[in-house]
């Protein structure tokens, strides 16, 4: 019996398996055994062959997707609907080519059998002769799923075609059917193990014939984007059905069909994301965007007795746009196999040009137009919770309670213990925390925490600005930096919703969320609807000091936020990511997950596919305030379904 070892390599060791390894190898007996012995030992394979295929295996896996180019033609996509696996082939369909393509296949199946119990070969192929009730259609989804007549894998089979059923491409259902084959191949090429020799090995074999609507029926030019949305629906496609496969006629369990997914990956995913994560690195948007003499400008408006705009500076841009973008579609993302993660990294692109985007623009008035696509367009459930709290809080209350204050030196050193709390886990930490003449109010920016030097912070609110910057935003920075992909700290698209969801959840938790901290990211909501109407600084100021009751000073530092750069509608996300955080975990979502790094809600499920897949660990680092029960008694209210205004009730 071969027993399965543990995979002990290392990172970018996937291609390690002879010095020939960037060459091409033709499938001679000394390379089969050398496969073989890669897998008994439980090192990945990944080697290129002649007639430009392709052989990856990530580790013991019982499965292998195989797709043979058809002789004398040129491919144009069909391979990458099989690129994305953790156990693939990739070769040419040429006749002197198939003995010794036919023999790799039995020594994997036998080698693999032999570990597992069973194995299942899975061959794709492209047809454009499908037909639908008589007819041929350019668009849908077509598939013909082939089985062998004697089904021996039926649960395998039932799960793949409901799986392929349940599939849509551009909003377009697919058609499937299962047709039963003694033998299986693609039309023209031999089979490469017959069904005889496949029952006596314990083998399985499936193919599955594949109309290529990711091409243009009449010029036959690539659709890339279909191609993309096939590449990922086949993908989860694949891991369910070999997932139903492991689980019912092999040894393996598989806890969950993402941790069939690929565990190494090619250098090509390392590359693009260095690459992106150093582009975002060479500027910080937030500070690109807030004024350097916030104070001057508050003097100035008392000036005028609150009736004239006040003048905004800002820093030197520390880039060129235009060769920023330029490096930014350099980055070559075409080149992952996997498409989830391409999916993933064409969106930080497009996020980082808008981004990019935003700077240039600063000043003008398309900057409010980009910051929309950055942050989202106001909805009315928003503005209604929004509205629910200032009617629900009345500015009485919302000034009453503790009048003690900490400056900004006192808080640094408060800070500076949290920080110390988190190097308990991490010595290595490197973050900061630094007083600075030129922001107002808290501000993290890579890690480091900077205050204003003209802080005052109400003592009764340290906790909670201390939970919402160090114990969420620090945290989850440095957690990022502690993962494989960079992406994870400098932020996934879209990120900044959960962001500062959590952090204000955490004040709750704290029990530091006041009616009045409530009422202020109302009011932000309040203030970027009323920009996006088209009113003025000084209407929505006076709207926030005549309507609201808030202080001049408040009342001018909301207005300032919301229209800094030329409009930044950034303040909307704080009360929408904790709206849809609450709603998330009154459904039972994890919170431990959102700890990982710096994502949005909806990446949920692909962080949890590649913990899963071993690419991801764990967040080392977990805040201080879950260690106190009263703030797990909280936690546990907001599983519970607790709302906006039964938390300003609590108060």
């Amino acid at each position: 019996m071969i027993k399965k070892i543990k995979n002990k390599r290392t990172p970018g060791s996937a291609g390690r398996i002879s010095a020939k390894s960037k060459g091409l190898d033709t499938i001679t007996d000394d390379f089969i055994t050398s496969v073989r012995e890669r897998i008994i030992s439980g090192n990945p394979i990944r080697r290129k062959l002649q007639e430009y295929g392709r052989v990856n295996i990530d580790r013991q896996l019982p499965f292998i997707c195989v797709f043979r180019r058809p002789p004398g033609a040129k491919d144009l996509g069909t391979q990458k609907l099989v690129m994305s696996e953790a156990s693939y082939l990739i070769a040419s369909g040429e006749k002197k080519l198939q003995k010794g393509l036919a023999k790799l296949i039995k020594e994997l199946a036998e080698t693999l059998t032999e570990i597992f119990g069973s194995f299942l070969l899975m061959e794709i192929w492209e047809s454009n002769d499908i037909n639908i009730n008589g007819e041929l259609s350019q668009d849908k989804p077509t598939f013909r799923l082939y089985a062998p007549e004697r089904n021996t894998i039926p649960k395998t089979v039932t799960a793949f075609q409901k799986a392929l059923q349940n599939m849509q491409i551009q909003k377009i259902e697919a058609d499937v059917k299962v047709v039963e084959r003694v033998e299986i191949s693609p039309p023209g090429l031999p089979v490469l193990i017959k069904s005889s020799v496949a029952k006596k090995m314990g083998c399985h074999v499936l193919g599955l014939q594949i109309k290529p609507i990711y091409r243009d029926s009449v010029s036959g030019e690539l659709r890339p984007l279909v191609l993309q949305s096939l590449r990922r629906a086949l993908s989860k496609v694949y891991k369910k059905s070999f997932y139903e496969f492991t689980h019912n006629y092999t040894t393996h369990r598989p806890p969950h069909y993402h941790s069939l997914g690929r565990r190494a990956m090619v250098k090509s995913v390392w590359t693009a994301d260095q690459q992106l994560a150093d582009i975002s690195s060479g500027f910080d948007l937030l500070l690109g965007v807030t004024p350097t003499n916030a104070n001057e400008a508050w003097n100035e408006f008392k000036r005028s007795k609150f009736q004239k705009t006040p003048v905004l500076i800002y820093r030197p841009l520390p880039i060129d746009p235009f060769l920023l973008k330029r490096r930014l579609f350099d980055v070559h993302i075409e080149r992952l196999e996997d498409p989830a993660l391409m999916h993933l990294f064409y969106d930080k692109q497009m996020e980082l040009e808008r981004m990019i985007n935003l700077l240039a623009e600063r000043g003008t008035r398309n900057f409010v137009y980009t910051s929309l696509q950055l942050y989202g367009m106001m909805d009315d459930k928003l503005l209604s919770s929004a509205k629910d709290v200032l009617e629900c809080v009345l500015p009485k209350k919302a000034g009453g309670g503790d009048k003690s204050f900490l400056d900004a030196a006192a808080l640094a050193v408060q800070a500076e213990e949290e920080i110390s709390y988190l190097r308990m886990t991490r010595p290595d930490i490197k973050s900061r925390v630094e007083i600075r003449d030129d922001i107002v109010g808290l501000m993290v920016s890579r890690g480091n925490l900077l205050i204003g030097n003209e802080v005052k912070i109400l003592a009764s609110r340290v906790a909670a600005a201390l939970s919402h910057e160090v114990g969420t935003h620090i945290l989850t920075y440095l957690n990022g930096q502690a993962q494989k992909f960079k992406h994870l700290y400098i932020g996934l698209p879209g990120y900044e919703e959960l962001q500062e969801g959590l952090a204000v959840l955490s004040e709750y938790l704290v029990g530091g969320l006041s009616g009045s901290r409530l009422r202020l990211l109302a009011a932000r909501v309040m203030a970027v609807n009323s920009l996006l109407e088209g009113a003025s600084f000084v209407e929505v100021y006076r709207e926030l000091e005549g309507t609201y009751n808030f202080l001049c000073h408040t009342a001018f530092n909301i207005t300032l936020r919301v229209f800094r750069g030329g409009g930044l509608t950034k303040d909307m996300v704080y009360l929408r990511g904790l709206i849809k955080l609450l709603d998330y975990l009154k459904k039972g979502g994890d919170l431990d997950i959102l700890f990982v790094g710096k994502f949005a809600l909806s990446h949920v499920g692909l962080i949890q596919e590649l913990q899963l897949r071993h690419v991801l660990g764990p967040p080392p680092l977990r805040p201080s305030y879950l260690n106190n029960p009263k703030a797990r008694e909280r936690l546990g209210k907001v599983r519970s379904g607790i709302t906006l205004l039964e938390i300003i009730k609590e108060e």
